[in-house]
């Protein structure tokens, strides 16, 4: 019998499919078409984009997408260890008589094997706790997913700072060396780990699953100018159980990523390109952002810093959200989004990104200096 990624390849190659024209016409990545093949399926951020992928992919092929799912279910199943109630032994039918005895043997047997699984939760959960892993910076861009206890050191010139992950819940919690930032997702911070008044550092948090710590969370870390030009050779290189010590400096200069998204002031991360006016007014006025899905796709969104909610968006389905001020989106795939604005008495189309494309945008209101208001986007990520 074909396993899962078997009956996709099988099925691919029988069409005369690439992968470039598979991720074409589904807007899903090639790497994550090639782990379904492979049934690799730790490539992926998230179950609920493991399904979505899954089910897509094979109903482009022309399989039955409950059939892939349900083998894909069985291997998870599969991995799952034995309840302990299934192993514990059953005594076969007795006469009456040994009812009673047998009822309290077999409670014994209950009790004396939750007290063993109570004594010993240590043992069980260190055997996977993960190890931690020290990854270095000293040029450029780092983009890492990072678990609980996991580092990043940047080096500045001759001196060395450790920016350790603490906890991963609502938020990312980090320890630096001036001060602890948490973290929401899209949300970013600069920080001056030297004390010189100048950014060194921005973060950046591009995913993270609310209260799921074994997914992690994607992390960017990237060095500023000014601390590029006093920095050596690059390095990505990681280190398991490195410990490199923290160096105290000055207060951080305050960046953005505590307050999460102010929809009347700009952000410190802007768009590569100039960002589009989509509407113009002298006041701001509300507004309504309509999502048509043409793919299957997971979408969270926070309209005014409140309201926050996520879904799994399938082909067909459409969103309305509603704002005053601003609203920050974010996609797992950009390309299988149609955007529309809608206020003023206009419908404006908005491009925020391609297929396949993770995407953490805000659509708000900044006042130009001319005093008048512009609805635009700004790219988080």
């Amino acid at each position: 019998m074909e396993s899962l990624g078997e009956k996709l390849k099988t099925a691919r190659e029988k069409k005369g499919y690439t992968f470039e024209q598979v991720m074409k016409d589904t807007n899903i990545a090639q790497r994550y078409l090639e782990a379904l093949e492979s049934e690799n399926f730790s490539q992926f951020p998230g179950e609920p984009y493991l399904l979505g992928f899954l089910r897509n992919y094979s109903e482009y092929l022309g399989l039955d997408s409950q059939e892939l799912i349900g083998l894909y279910k069985s291997l998870k199943i599969q991995e799952q260890p034995v309840p302990v109630e299934q192993l514990l032994s059953r005594e076969p039918a007795v006469t009456k008589k040994w009812i009673v005895p047998a009822a309290v043997a077999g409670a014994a047997i209950l009790i004396g094997a939750v007290v063993l699984l109570t004594q010993r939760p240590a043992a069980s959960a260190e055997s996977k706790v993960h190890r931690a892993v020290t990854y270095n910076l000293d040029k450029g861009t780092l983009n890492k997913r990072l678990y609980r206890g996991d580092a990043v050191v940047l080096s500045l010139g001759t001196t060395k700072y450790r920016l350790e992950l603490k906890s991963l819940g609502e938020s990312a919690s980090l320890t630096t060396p001036t001060e602890d930032v948490n973290l929401s997702l899209g949300q970013e911070k600069l920080l001056d780990l030297n004390g010189d008044g100048k950014p060194d550092v921005k973060i950046f948090v591009a995913d993270l699953l609310k209260n799921e710590p074994a997914k992690g969370a994607m992390l960017r870390f990237e060095l500023q100018t000014d601390a590029l030009a006093s920095g050596s050779s690059s390095s990505d290189t990681s280190t398991a159980g490195s410990t490199i010590p923290s160096v105290s400096t000055a207060p951080a200069v305050g960046g953005v990523g505590n307050g999460g998204t102010d929809a009347t002031a700009t952000v410190a991360a802007s768009p590569i390109n100039p960002a589009p006016v989509i509407l113009s007014s002298p006041n701001p006025y509300p507004f309504t952002l309509q999502a048509s899905f043409k793919g299957y796709c997971m979408f969270r969104w926070e309209s005014d810093r409140k309201n926050r909610d996520e879904r799994y968006f399938r082909k067909s389905d459409v969103l309305t959200v509603q704002a005053q001020n601003g609203i920050r989106i974010w996609a797992s795939n950009a390309g299988a989004v149609k955007f529309q604005v809608i206020g003023g008495g206009k419908t404006v189309d908005v491009e925020i990104g391609g297929p396949g494309e993770v995407v953490v945008t805000d659509l708000k209101w900044v006042k130009d200096d001319d005093g008048r208001f512009k609805l635009t986007t700004v790219r988080l990520d």
